[in-house]
């Protein structure tokens, strides 16, 4: 099998470019009534645009012991008494104008559990919501201008595409025969009671400045986020023959305890880089009721559940999506322009989100819990967003928004970058239950509207002349008058026409030939038919020139109404600037008015604080008198205190300084009677060397602990010229101690092996002793590969001694591997090799008493005391000492 190459990712598609204008984010705050088992509010309106919290009591206060209230501002503020149509007239209007207009939206409901954000979406019989209302206003504005069913077709890819209206009437007639039960021809006559008469006729609304040019279809996708899973509320479940029963989490468990997954839905991006659900299903609707009958079918499947808070608590974020396709009209203004690339499609998406809540308030248990966590958990990575955005624009940073920690936040990202319009409504419930949950919503709210949004571009206009769809009506209503006028038919069908002109002309004679030399019939036949192409002659003509002649009224209304509609265009720009100028005004003034009752609410908050740091300022100057007072009493008597103890010093000096000169006097007599004792002794030891040593190499002396006889005349005789004062302290007869060499074996004669590192640099000094190890490796520069192998470490080192000579050092150590897998040496001892010349002048010392005269001068270089020491300690090669001899030097006391 081959395999077929890979090809290249193409190129993305460059983003549209956003608009250097911004908006900030509309945050508009609701209050739900009081309820009636409710006695304490939290909550009051100050003004239109401004509520004040007030702890309750029982709460916990501030540093001050007093209870802090605290305002927040909003756009607008909707009171109790404020009702749906003027909530929707403020918040969801102008979004639903920006999508008749060709331009997305975001409108979202926050708050606690139990707040109302659901009846402030959907509304109840008589009071509609926010979302029947926008339907109800969609398609009072395009009614007259809707295409016919499946015209626009929906892709899998987010897109929209255009059919002629054969297809349109095949696509029809092939879904109609796919449904098992025909659909009644009116939609308001199934609708559910619950959702009968949402809103009141005198209650509607209609767009201004619909495109008449073009032709609209509206689309409806109902999903929720559940779980943090995304599912599809209009999609067609099959029933199954063994009816699925509910379990209390919301999903359906077969009755032989078989788990039934739901089908979720994951997120894609289109070719422009916006997120949509990839497999939802999306149901054309052509009327107000229709479209509600559809979300009130999927709301009937969205996860609900009774908690101690709330006894239909929303489980699941839902988000119900209108999509707008429109497509201008072809240059005769009659049919859609068959060109994708013409189709603009626009969406309104409104969210409710579900209410933050305490399991610790709701009682939730089991599944209730696991929900909770998610809810919150979603909400919190909204907040985060949201503050990253907010960070990002007030401090020029550059931080990556987590959009895709939650779907929430994933599917709206295109909204925060610049796609559309963001408004959220924030719903509060003023009892003193959910004041700390309110806390936090006004929080939230308040960096929110910090945080702006790239307004969005307009999509470009249609290069035909506007006006085609009048013209053109115009235009079959000025043919329906001819007709009309000459006895046509007034009908307005093109066929039907057609049949009354023929029916108009002449009748033929009969052509029927029954003889074969008939020479009338086929003459008056000739003459019929030309006189019925003389009438279509006349006719047509006729027909030009009333066209010719409505074309040029046609265009000079053209330029009349061009001209007007410049007129108009030009009044509208200057009321919109003077509009701009009064909101401004109203604006700074608003401002204004706020910044003074802070600098006022400052400015007392002010005085409080001066007059406490006032208080403070005078316990703190008489606290630092008296402390200054105490400083002068504890400074006199250190002064006090100083004086007494210089004189006790003083005292002590000169008391140590006389007893120190005294002890100093006494151990420098010690210690010239100790010298003279131990040169005395040396001299003994001397006379001992010298007289029993041949001229030859010495024989040890006998291992005996006393001296031999023939020593004590000499002694004696020393002893008779000791001066009777040091004599009580007599000499102690030299001992001999054997020297027992230690001898330790070396490590090398084992198995380990060494690296003998010697320098190239080193000198051959042609001695007779050389260092030789065996099972050794010989290197002129230590290498790991080396190292690895060996257990020891030697390395030959050469400098030069203090006496001029080559001195040659041996310094050994052991090899250590390392936890990263190499080797380390550890240095343990140094051995030194060191080579003398024999002709080196000795120091001999002389001594006039015992010596013999006649001595050479190589006998009297070892009988110095110093050059003897020296060579027994470092045992010289050519000392005429044997090894079993311990020699101790002492410094020759100088004569004063």
């Amino acid at each position: 099998m081959i395999r077929q190459a890979k090809g290249r990712t193409p190129r993305r598609p460059p983003k549209k470019p956003s608009s250097n204008q911004k908006d900030p984010v509309g945050v508009y705050c609701r209050v739900r009534p009081l309820g009636t088992e409710d006695e304490e509010c939290c909550i009051e309106v100050i003004s239109s645009t401004t509520i004040q919290l007030h702890a309750p009591e029982g709460f916990k206060t501030n540093r001050n012991g007093e209870y802090k209230e605290m305002q927040y501002s909003f756009k607008k503020v909707f009171g109790v008494s404020m009702s749906q149509m003027e909530l929707f007239e403020h918040v969801a209007k102008p979004l639903v104008d920006d999508l008749i207009h060709g331009k997305n939206g975001l409108l979202f409901t926050y708050g606690v559990t139990g707040s109302g954000k659901t009846f402030t979406m959907t509304g109840s019989p008589g009071q509609g919501g926010l979302l029947p209302r926008s339907l109800d206003m969609i398609f009072n504005s395009i009614g007259p201008y809707q295409a016919k069913r499946y015209i626009f077709k929906t892709d899998d890819k987010n897109g929209m595409e255009v059919q002629n209206e054969v297809d349109a009437l095949l696509e029809r007639q092939r879904r109609e025969n796919s449904l098992s039960v025909p659909k009644s021809s009116s939609s308001r006559q199934k609708l559910d009671p619950e959702i009968a008469d949402m809103i009141k006729p005198e209650e509607a609304y209609k767009a201004e400045g619909v495109d008449e040019d073009s032709s609209y279809s509206v689309f409806v996708s109902y999903i929720e986020i559940y779980n943090n899973y995304i599912y599809d509320l209009l999609e067609e479940t099959q029933e199954d023959v063994i009816k699925p029963k509910w379990n209390g989490g919301g999903t359906p468990v077969r009755q032989n305890t078989e788990f039934v997954p739901p089908q979720s839905k994951i997120l894609r991006e289109d070719q422009n880089h916006n997120m949509y659900v990839a497999g939802c299903m999306e149901v054309e609707v052509k009327s107000p009721e229709e479209a509600f009958q559809v979300f009130w079918r999927g709301q009937k499947k969205r996860k609900v559940a009774n908690t101690r808070l709330n006894r239909e608590s929303s489980r699941s974020h839902s988000v119900f999506i209108i999509k707008l396709a429109q497509a201008p009209l072809d240059a005769d203004g009659d049919n859609i322009l068959q060109d994708k690339n013409q189709v603009s499609v626009s969406q309104l998406c409104l969210v409710d989100l579900a209410g933050s809540e305490r399991t610790g308030r709701t009682g939730a248990e089991g599944t209730r819990i696991r929900e909770a966590g998610n809810i919150n958990q979603s909400l919190l990575n909204l907040r985060t967003c949201i503050e990253v955005l907010r960070e990002n624009q007030m401090c020029g940073t550059n931080r990556m928004v987590p959009y895709r920690d939650s779907k929430v936040t994933h599917l709206f990202k295109n909204y925060f970058d610049g796609e559309g319009k963001v408004k959220m409504v924030v719903c509060v419930n003023p009892k003193a239950d959910d004041y700390e949950e309110t806390l936090l919503v006004m929080r939230f709210a308040e960096m929110t509207q910090e945080v702006e949004v790239a307004r969005p571009v307009d999509r470009p206009m249609c290069a035909f002349t506007p006006g085609r769809r009048h013209r053109n009506q115009v235009f079959k209503e000025e043919l329906s008058r001819k007709l009309e006028e000459r006895g046509g038919p007034i009908d307005r069908d093109v066929a039907s026409v057609m049949n009354h002109l023929v029916q108009s002309l002449p009748r033929l004679p009969s052509c029927e030939l029954t003889d074969p030399h008939d020479d009338i019939t086929l003459p008056r036949l000739i003459e019929a038919l030309q006189n019925r192409h003389r009438i279509r002659q006349m006719m047509i003509d006729e027909y030009n020139k009333a066209a010719n002649m409505m074309k040029s009224m046609l265009q000079e209304l053209d330029s009349n109404l061009v001209s007007k509609d410049n007129y108009v265009h030009e009044q509208n720009g200057k009321l919109a600037e003077k509009d701009k100028v009064i909101q401004y005004n109203k604006a700074e003034i608003e401002r204004l008015e706020k910044k003074t009752k802070m600098q006022e609410h400052k400015i007392d908050i002010l005085q409080k604080t001066t007059k406490i740091y006032e208080d403070d300022k005078r316990s703190l100057q008489q606290e630092l008198e008296t402390r200054e007072q105490r400083l002068h009493r504890e400074l006199s008597e250190k002064r006090r205190m100083e004086q007494r103890m210089h004189g006790v010093v003083t005292d002590t000096q000169h008391k140590w300084e006389k007893e120190c000169e005294r002890r100093v006097n006494a151990k420098q007599l010690e210690m010239q009677n100790k010298l003279w004792v131990k040169d005395e002794k040396l001299k003994q030891l001397k006379a001992i060397v010298t007289e029993s040593r041949t001229p030859g190499r010495p024989e040890p002396p006998p291992r005996q602990t006393q001296p031999q006889p023939q020593m004590h005349p000499q002694r004696s005789s020393r002893e008779e010229r000791v001066p009777a004062k040091r004599s009580a302290s007599p000499s102690p007869i030299p001992t001999v101690t054997p020297v027992r060499p230690l001898h330790r074996r070396s490590r090398s004669a084992g198995g380990e092996k060494w690296v003998d590192h010697k320098p190239t640099s080193s000198l051959d000094l042609g001695t007779v002793l050389q260092p030789v190890i065996p099972n050794a490796i010989q290197v002129s520069a230590p290498s790991e590969k080396a190292l690895s192998k060996c257990d020891r470490y030697v390395l030959t080192h050469q400098e030069v001694s203090s006496d001029g000579e080559i001195q040659t050092k041996l310094i050994k150590g052991e090899v250590i591997k390392t936890r990263g897998g190499g080797q380390a040496v550890q240095f343990t001892d140094i051995e030194t090799l060191k080579q003398e010349l024999t002709s080196v002048p000795s120091r001999k010392r002389k001594s006039s008493e015992g010596a013999p005269a006649n001595t050479d001068r190589t006998d009297g270089a070892w009988t110095d005391v110093e050059t003897r020491c020296s060579v027994a300690m470092e045992m010289r090669a050519g000392s005429n000492m044997g090894p079993g001899y311990e020699h101790h030097g002492i410094t020759k006391r100088r004569k004063p």
